[in-house]
């Protein structure tokens, strides 16, 4: 159940992406005529997207395949995965001292009680409703009740939160390589980065 396992991901990145907004020096955003506080911004909307309307007879043989995979305990490996490789990058975004694990914990324990499963399930019957026809629905619940498909169900989870980990340090090496090769060849402009930060930083009067 790739769609699955790929939104998990996302949702785990969505966290990284957030909190690495928020982990930036506020001063610089208060300092600015006119800046707005935090509480002055608009909220963003957490209302459920409206639900696709699916054939009664489709719906079924979703359900049907969603009870053959397992998706619940599925969703929740994969869940229990992506925090355990996420978990380190969070760490270490984090300034050092012996707060940090505490935070963490507490972070996560505080984000488990926000996720809903039967969310990222109503999402998934949607999307198979969208790009599968109920013949392939049928087609994918013969297959995962084979020796195969069976054994895929087990690796999947693993695999994609694998190979999303490891694609995600890739990228934040290459990141870095590409900020610190560019800005070695361009002096003029690791000056003016430098200035600029000290500009945004330095309190108003």
């Amino acid at each position: 159940m790739k769609i699955c396992a790929a939104a998990v991901c996302v949702l785990f990145l969505g966290v990284l992406s957030v909190y690495a907004g928020e982990n930036q020096p506020r001063q610089a955003a208060t300092s600015r005529p006119g800046a707005q506080s935090p509480a002055a911004l608009p909220a963003t909307s957490s209302a459920a997207p409206a639900q696709t309307k699916i054939d009664p007879v489709k719906a079924a043989d979703i359900q049907r395949l969603m009870d053959v995979t397992g998706m619940k305990s599925l969703m929740t490996e994969t869940m229990t995965s992506m925090e355990t490789n996420v978990r380190p990058t969070l760490v270490h975004s984090l300034p050092a001292g012996p707060y940090r694990d505490k935070l963490v914990d507490l972070f996560f324990e505080r984000f488990r009680t926000k996720l809903n499963i039967q969310q990222f399930i109503d999402l998934a019957a949607v999307a198979y409703d969208k790009y599968l026809s109920d013949d392939d629905i049928k087609a994918l619940i013969d297959f995962y009740q084979t020796p195969i498909g069976k054994k895929s169900l087990t690796i999947l989870p693993k695999l994609t939160v694998e190979l999303q980990t490891e694609g995600m340090q890739l990228g934040q090496q290459a990141g870095r390589d590409s900020m610190t090769e560019v800005l070695a060849e361009h002096p003029e402009l690791a000056k003016a980065m430098q200035d600029a930060a000290q500009l945004s930083s330095a309190p108003t009067r």
